[in-house]
């Protein structure tokens, strides 16, 4: 077996698995933003049909764990990122044909609707888990926030261009348009992919030459053990809380707001998907400012990352106040602006909860990244899964009891800027929780950011 240095990925490597993460995100838009939309007003379906897809997508995440341990089993990780597209580019295919199908044939509709979300959730798992996984070892340490931070602005900016594509492609609506602009998606996406990745490992058979040899930890101990004294340590499971609660928050709205877009405002579906795609360009531009300018310790050891938390926990339920506001005033209330300042807000606590990830992965008496990361995305799963799910099950509950449409959508949306008010504190807490800590450990890992993701390496 040829023993080959496996040099440590350098900025255009990260880069070219950015965009992979991109390719990613433009999928996963197509079926958890346009197919909700057009499902909901439409195809006059109730909101909680497309919520339950998406969070079935969401809950087959879950096993994220059980895909990095089968990347790890075998030297090459590209394989499973390949592979992982494909099955989220079909899942996607299938979702979109399936939505058209529920109008003529609802039961074969929904049943290969089924299947084809947990196709994309399989296809999300196993190609993102192993990309994350591919960049954790292929990064040097003082570049992984960097690199986390970099791919996740870079699936949102592929979200952003997905999103306002398909919203010209698809106007005026038809089921043609709708297939055609899914088949072009799906396609660019898998392409970008293969060429994104090719090379990027060592050929087959080749045994890598470790520059930086691990510490040795003793033998590794069962999957379930270590997720018993993972959980035991009160950072990582207060942080696991923190990253359930606001991740809720973030995602329940998700899934009504175009629906709230064409119910309360009259938009078209190709405006509502363009408003979607403001929303996340405002989430790119939070990203980017807050991974700019953010992560400098004050001179009491506080992060300013703390205050980044904190600061878009805040605003994301200011913004959420705004819309619930909207929801009671109607067309005349100005939702784009609004709409911007919601994901910007979003952008600036997605960039600071990043920052926390990369900065406590490596806390703690024993250095488990990979298991502790798996706990943090599997809450982050289940609580999209839930907030998106509970969110259209509450704007189709409040339908059914109360006078106007825009009441519904006001109160569920009260409710997540409740949420996001309970982030904060928690937050806070953590924080505080951070700073004993580090009176107590020497060299102890900052919890709410460890340095800006941005500007490290």
């Amino acid at each position: 077996m040829t023993q080959i240095p496996h040099k440590p990925l350098g900025w255009l490597g990260i880069a070219r698995l950015g965009l992979v993460q991109s390719a990613l995100g433009a999928v996963v838009a197509l079926t958890t933003s346009t197919l909700n939309r057009v499902m909901v007003v439409e195809m006059a379906m109730p909101a909680m049909l497309p919520a339950a897809l998406v969070g079935l997508h969401f809950a087959v995440q879950i096993t994220r764990p059980h895909w990095g341990y089968g990347s790890d089993l075998g030297s090459r990780r590209t394989p499973w990122i390949i592979g992982g597209m494909a099955c989220l580019c079909l899942g996607a295919l299938g979702a979109t044909n399936a939505a058209l199908m529920l109008a003529s044939t609802p039961v074969l509709g929904l049943l290969i609707s089924v299947l084809a979300y947990l196709m994309i959730g399989m296809g999300v798992g196993a190609s993102g888990t192993s990309l994350l996984a591919l960049l954790a070892t292929r990064v040097t340490p003082e570049r992984r926030p960097a690199a986390a931070s970099i791919t996740w602005v870079m699936m949102i900016l592929g979200i952003v261009i997905s999103s306002i594509l398909v919203g010209k492609m698809i106007e005026p609506f038809s089921a043609q348009a709708l297939a055609f602009a899914a088949t072009g998606v799906a396609g660019c996406a898998f392409l970008i992919t293969l060429a994104a990745v090719h090379g990027i490992e060592l050929p087959k058979g080749a045994k890598p030459i470790a520059a930086e040899p691990e510490a040795d930890e003793g033998p590794p101990v069962p999957f379930r053990q270590a997720l018993k004294e993972i959980w035991a340590e009160p950072l990582a499971r207060n942080f696991s809380i923190f990253v359930f609660v606001s991740m809720l928050a973030y995602s329940a709205q998700d899934l009504i707001l175009e629906p709230f877009a064409g119910l309360v405002f009259n938009m078209t579906p190709g405006q509502s998907t363009q408003m979607s795609g403001m929303q996340n360009m405002g989430v790119l531009l939070g990203m980017i400012l807050t991974g700019a300018i953010g992560g400098r310790s004050t001179r009491a050891g506080k992060s300013w990352m703390a205050a980044w938390a904190i600061f878009g926990c805040l605003g994301s339920a200011l913004a959420l106040l705004a819309l619930a506001a909207a929801a009671e005033v109607g067309p005349g209330w100005p939702i784009k602006p609004t709409v911007f300042a919601l994901g910007f807000a979003n952008g600036v606590f997605a960039v600071s909860a990043i920052g926390s990830m990369m900065g406590l992965a490596g806390n703690g008496q024993k250095s488990r990244v990979g298991i502790r990361m798996g706990i943090w995305g599997a809450a982050q799963a289940i609580a999209f899964g839930l907030g998106g799910f509970f969110g259209a099950m509450g704007v189709d509950g409040l339908r059914a009891v109360l006078p106007e449409t825009g009441h519904a959508f006001l109160v569920v949306f009260v409710i997540e800027a409740g949420l996001f008010l309970v982030s904060a504190y928690l937050a806070s807490r953590l924080d505080h929780q951070r700073s004993g800590d580090r009176a107590q450990a020497t060299g102890s890992t900052q919890l709410i950011g460890h340095g800006s993701p941005m500007a490290q390496g």
